[in-house]
């Protein structure tokens, strides 16, 4: 089994390389590859069962990008291939159609989703979020300069039950495609909803996986998902 985490050095804002972190954990026998930015994605030309690339500056989206546009197309294919892609933050906005500054100018994206971003620069929305995925309540929060816009009715990770959506008039967050995950969600992620953590582990091929720490990281979600209820 192999996890490639892409852009470490520069896409690891709010804390969520520890998503990977806490997976190597669970997933003590998997090979974790790291792909530095000036280097071509290892999906490109081997077999991965996980991709994961997590939230960035808004210049480090733009390099982003220009590094992804290339691999487009394999992109796409692997996503009709069912391979698992978590991306985490604002990490989803550079695979939509484009992302629009406030002055009305637009940075062309990798045109994978029909979704488009758009930065307010001067106004970062904080928040937390409860919602349900597959039957899983999800938990986390939101800190983030840009709000994304379209049609994701047919596409969306989880649906909300505190908080917002991909935007503030949303109650559907996130991209979820096939086995492709695009969420706002920041935390880390994976730390804060164990669930979830499991069930992304069984996409990913590992049968009866185990979760690292179990009984307290299960405990603190409980107490976590209690607590935010009350807010």
């Amino acid at each position: 089994m192999k996890v490639e985490i892409l852009y470490p050095e520069f896409c690891n804002l709010f804390g969520d390389m520890f998503n990977m972190k806490y997976l190597k954990k669970c997933l003590p026998e998997a090979e974790f590859v790291e792909t530095l930015l000036d280097e071509t994605p290892k999906f490109v030309s081997e077999e991965v069962n996980l991709v994961y690339l997590g939230p960035m500056t808004e210049k480090t989206q733009e390099k982003v990008i220009a590094r992804l546009l290339p691999h487009k197309a394999k992109i796409e294919e692997l996503i009709e291939k069912n391979v698992v892609f978590l991306f985490t933050g604002n990490a989803i906005e550079v695979l939509g159609k484009y992302i629009e500054n406030e002055d009305g100018s637009k940075i062309e994206a990798v045109g994978i989703f029909d979704v488009y971003a758009k930065r307010d620069m001067m106004h970062r929305h904080n928040s937390y979020f409860i919602g349900t995925y597959d039957g899983i309540e999800i938990v986390g929060f939101k800190s983030q300069f840009t709000m994304l816009y379209g049609d994701n009715s047919n596409c969306y990770f989880a649906e909300v039950e505190k908080g917002i959506g991909i935007n503030t008039e949303s109650k559907l967050e996130g991209i979820k495609k096939n086995n492709f995950i695009g969420t706002y969600l920041l935390g880390p992620f994976l730390i804060l909803n164990p669930l979830f953590t499991k069930k992304l582990m069984i996409m990913m091929g590992k049968e009866n996986p185990e979760l690292a720490l179990r009984d307290d990281v299960v405990t603190a979600y409980n107490v976590r998902l209690k607590e935010l209820k009350k807010i």
